[in-house]
């Protein structure tokens, strides 16, 4: 009962992050999973299935709060469920050989997004143009492969891409990311059970992890409806370079060449309060232009009396 009670508050947390910035729950509930002792193709399974639930709350709770991309959804969630419906049968071959290049990548791509809203300055960003469907269908077959490979990857890779588009407000960005998920989830779970069956999959952790993600859904897509651009999208891009740091720095061959732990910890930590410099800079600029908006308006208006 215990356990089950964790993951439903990790479901929560999870899915309040994931419905904020666009990922994180799957690598979030599949980590605390790999911890228990589940083997890789168990832990995708049982994430994905439970996002099968938590994607159609947030998805749903997106749309009531007006932060869907329809176009964006009508090319990617199709392409993503089928790709994730691949990627669920080559699991038990090996999907740990993409990790550091696919870290790499989204790495960079972190790091852009940051770069890209943290050099506006005092300039508010303007979300002009449409990314292409060309694009976004080859984007959406790439990270519904690689959610279902590494039981978390639709919105790691998705969501910063989009983001750094600049093209599509990030609360559009993230309601689309999430609601097209409901798809990719539901092709991976599919795919899952036709591989392993049902006695690879822990129910009771299902419903533990989707009851937590249900109540979270309406709480995020309501965040995202009232926190700026600039807020959302230096958060989001700060949790990219984080835990993709992580992920490179716990491989074998980075290990080696640490000095011990310390170093491990000291990056990261150093990383994390670079992340909360940013978001405090950004809230600040944030609430200076609403300041002097709000002053200029005050100003016109016994002009115009």
């Amino acid at each position: 009962m215990r356990t089950l009670i964790l993951l439903a508050l990790v479901g929560f947390g999870a899915q309040l992050v994931d419905g904020s910035l666009g990922m994180a729950y799957g690598v979030t509930s599949s980590t605390l999973l790999l911890a228990v002792g589940l083997t890789p193709a168990s832990v995708s399974a049982t994430v994905h299935l439970a996002e099968v639930g938590t994607t159609l709350a947030s998805g749903l709770s997106h749309w009531r709060f007006g932060n869907i991309d329809w176009r964006v959804v009508g090319f990617m969630a199709v392409p993503g469920g089928i790709a994730a419906f691949a990627g669920a049968h080559l699991l038990t071959l090996s999907g740990e050989a993409a990790t550091p290049v696919m870290s790499v990548i989204l790495l960079l791509l972190g790091c852009y997004v940051v770069w890209r809203f943290l050099r506006l300055g005092g300039r508010r960003p303007n979300f002009t143009g449409k990314v292409r469907g060309f694009f976004l269908i080859p984007l959406a077959t790439v990270a519904g492969f690689m959610d279902a490979i590494g039981g978390g990857g639709w919105g790691p890779v998705g969501t910063p891409t989009l983001l750094a588009s600049g093209k599509i407000a990030p609360r559009k960005v993230i309601g689309s990311i999430d609601t097209s998920e409901f798809v990719v989830s539901l092709g991976a779970s599919i795919g899952f059970l036709m591989a392993l069956g049902s006695q690879g999959v822990d129910f009771g952790m299902v419903l533990a992890l989707l009851i937590g993600g249900v109540v979270a859904a309406p709480i995020a897509a309501w965040l995202v409806r009232w926190l700026a651009p600039r807020i959302l999208a230096v958060g989001a891009g700060g949790l990219i370079i984080f835990t993709n740091t992580r992920t490179l720095l716990r491989l074998d061959a980075v290990q080696a060449r640490l000095p011990g732990d310390a170093a491990y910890y000291a990056i990261l930590g150093a990383l994390a309060l670079l992340w909360i410099v940013a978001v405090v800079w950004v809230v600040r600029r944030e609430l200076a232009d609403r300041r002097s908006a709000t002053m200029r308006t005050e100003v016109r208006v016994p002009e115009s009396v």
